[in-house]
C-alpha cells in the first residue's frame, strides 16, 4: 500500500508524532480497501467515514488561523442489528491509531438522575489515550527496562562481593593475606557473566528470588456507593493514594515471574508521565473517536412508553460536548471540538428527526446501512482476514483436526441465517455464529478424542445437524 507524501505542515501547527499521523495520510479510496478486508459491503458507510478520517489530514494542512474554525462532520449510521455498524467505527479507528470509546446512549442520564453522566464519556476516552500513549512508550524503553531488570536478578541470584573493611596502621590486628581486589572483581565479573548467559538460557527457571513487591493489603480502601459518582470515587482513589506512602512486601517467585515484575517496574520508571499525559491529552483532542450506540434509543419515537429518565434531558446535555466544550478529568481539561462523534442506531421506532434539532444539526452526515443478503452471508463467512470459518478452521487445527468447508457447505449456512432471520427477529450477521456454533457442536465436543482428523462440513452435513430446528418454529426461537 502506498502512502500520500506529507507536506511540511504550516507553521504554527501542534507537532503531534509523524508516525500518528501515518494512517490520516491515506486516501479515501485506500481507507475502504482497509476496511475491505474485515468488512463486507456498506460502500455509503465505508465512503463517509474514510472522508472524515482524511479531513482530519487536511485540516492540519491549512492555515493556522483557520484550522480551529474546521469542525468535525459527524456521523449517523442507520440499519439493523449486525450488519457491521460498530465494527466499521471500530476498524476505522484501529486504522488510524487514533483512541476510540464505544458506549450506549441509554446508559446516560440527565444530570441530576442516578446514573452516568454524558462527560463520563470523555473522562473514559482519555483513560484510554493515557494508556495508549503509555504502551507505546513503554514499548520504546523496554529493552533497557528488560536489562536493568536482569542485571537486578543476577544481583539476587550472585549478590556482589563484600568490599574490604579499610584499616590503618596500628590496628593491633593481624592482616590476613587475600586475593587481590582487582582480581576478585575480575573473577565475579566471569561468573556473573557465566551466570547471565544461564539466565537467558533459562537454567534458572526453578530457582526462587526473594523480590520485594507493592503490597496491596496496606494500600488505603475507598469506596462510594452513591449512584453517578464512580468518577469522583476515582478521584478520592488517587488523592488519597498519594498522601500515603506506597508500602512493599516481600515475596518469593521464580525467577522468570521475577523479571517479568522488575521489567514492569523499570519500565514504569523510565517513562515519563507528564509527556504520556501531554501527548495523551493531545490525541484525544485533536484525533478521538467516539461511538455512540443505540442513539435512536434517546429520542422521543415511542412518545415516552416504557422506562424513560428525561431522554430528551440527555441529548441536550450531550448537546454541547458534541458541540465543542471543556470536560474536566483527572489528566486535566480536554477540548471536545475536535474530537469525531459516530452515532448508531436501528431506527426501527424513532427517526433522526425525533432528535432534539440542535442535535441533528451537529450530525450532519447520514448513512444508510443495509441489510444483508444471502450472498453477504457468504462473503462474510469466506472474504474477511477473521472470517468465521477462518476462526473455527484454526481452532480445530489445535487439535490436529481438519475443517473443510466445501462451496456447497457454505452456502447452506449462509441460506439457513438468512431464513432464519427472515421468520424471527433479524440480528444480521450474529445470527452466523450461532449457526456455527450449532453446526460444529459435536465435532468440537469430540476433537481431541477423534481419530478421523479430517471433516468435511458440506450441505448435507449442515442439513442433518439443522433441518429439523429450522422446521421446528418453537424450537428454533429458542436454539438458533
Amino acid at each position: 500500500m502506498t502512502h500520500v507524501q506529507d507536506p511540511k505542515p504550516p507553521s504554527g501547527d501542534e507537532t503531534w508524532q509523524d508516525e500518528f499521523d501515518l494512517a490520516s495520510q491515506l486516501t479515501p479510496r485506500q481507507v475502504v480497501e482497509e476496511l475491505d478486508k474485515y468488512i463486507v459491503g456498506q460502500l455509503d458507510a465505508k465512503k463517509a467515514v474514510a472522508v472524515a478520517l482524511r479531513n482530519r489530514w487536511r485540516r492540519r494542512q491549512v492555515a493556522a488561523d483557520l484550522r480551529d474554525e474546521i469542525a468535525p462532520k459527524n456521523i449517523i449510521m442507520m440499519g439493523p442489528t449486525g450488519v457491521g455498524k460498530t465494527e466499521i467505527a471500530r476498524r476505522l479507528a484501529r486504522l488510524a491509531g487514533a483512541p476510540f470509546l464505544k458506549i450506549e446512549a441509554s446508559k446516560f442520564t440527565e444530570v441530576g438522575y442516578v446514573g452516568r453522566d454524558v462527560e463520563s464519556m470523555i473522562r473514559d476516552l482519555t483513560e484510554i489515550s493515557v494508556n495508549m500513549v503509555k504502551e507505546e512508550e513503554r514499548d520504546l524503553v523496554i529493552e533497557k527496562a528488560a536489562a536493568i531488570a536482569e542485571d537486578k536478578v543476577l544481583d539476587l541470584l550472585l549478590p556482589p562481593p563484600p568490599k574490604p573493611a579499610p584499616r590503618t596502621e596500628g590496628d593491633g590486628e593481624p592482616v590476613i593475606i587475600t586475593d587481590d581486589p582487582e582480581t576478585q572483581a575480575e573473577s565475579y565479573k566471569r561468573t556473573r557473566e557465566k551466570f547471565r548467559v544461564w539466565l537467558r538460557e533459562g537454567k534458572f527457571d526453578q530457582t526462587e528470588v526473594e523480590i520485594k513487591v507493592p503490597d496491596r493489603s496496606s494500600m488505603p480502601m475507598l469506596e462510594v456507593f452513591s449512584g453517578g459518582m464512580e468518577d469522583m470515587e476515582i478521584n478520592l482513589k488517587d488523592m488519597f493514594g498519594n498522601m500515603f506512602p506506597k508500602k512493599t512486601k516481600k515475596k518469593k517467585v521464580f525467577v522468570p515471574e521475577a523479571l517479568d515484575i522488575l521489567e514492569d517496574e523499570e519500565a514504569d520508571k523510565l517513562i515519563d508521565m507528564e509527556d504520556v499525559v501531554d501527548l495523551a491529552l493531545d490525541r484525544v483532542e485533536q484525533a478521538g473517536i467516539v461511538f455512540l450506540d443505540e442513539i435512536d434509543k434517546i429520542g422521543a419515537g415511542d412518545k415516552g412508553h416504557g422506562p424513560d429518565v428525561s431522554r430528551e434531558g440527555v441529548q441536550r446535555d450531550l448537546l454541547p460536548i458534541v458541540e465543542g466544550s471543556n470536560v474536566s478529568t483527572k489528566y486535566g481539561m480536554v477540548r471536545t471540538d475536535h474530537i469525531l462523534f459516530i452515532a448508531a442506531g436501528a431506527f426501527n421506532v424513532s427517526k433522526p428527526s425525533d432528535l432534539i434539532p440542535e442535535l441533528q444539526g451537529r450530525f450532519p452526515i447520514r448513512v444508510e446501512l443495509q441489510s444483508l443478503t444471502r450472498e453477504d452471508f457468504v462473503r462474510i463467512l469466506t472474504e474477511p482476514r477473521n472470517a468465521l470459518v477462518k476462526q473455527y478452521q484454526a481452532m480445530m487445527e489445535t487439535e490436529g483436526l481438519e475443517l473443510v468447508f466445501p462451496p456447497e457447505g457454505i452456502d447452506e449456512i449462509a441460506r439457513i441465517a438468512f431464513e432464519v432471520n427472515g421468520k424471527m427477529e433479524n440480528i444480521g450477521a450474529r445470527r452466523l455464529h450461532t449457526i456455527m456454533e450449532r453446526v460444529l457442536e459435536e465435532i468440537s465436543f469430540d476433537a481431541p478424542n477423534m481419530k478421523k482428523k479430517r471433516v468435511v462440513i458440506d450441505a448435507a452435513f449442515v442439513r442433518q445437524r439443522l433441518e429439523d430446528i429450522v422446521k421446528d418454529q418453537d424450537l428454533s426461537k429458542y436454539i438458533l
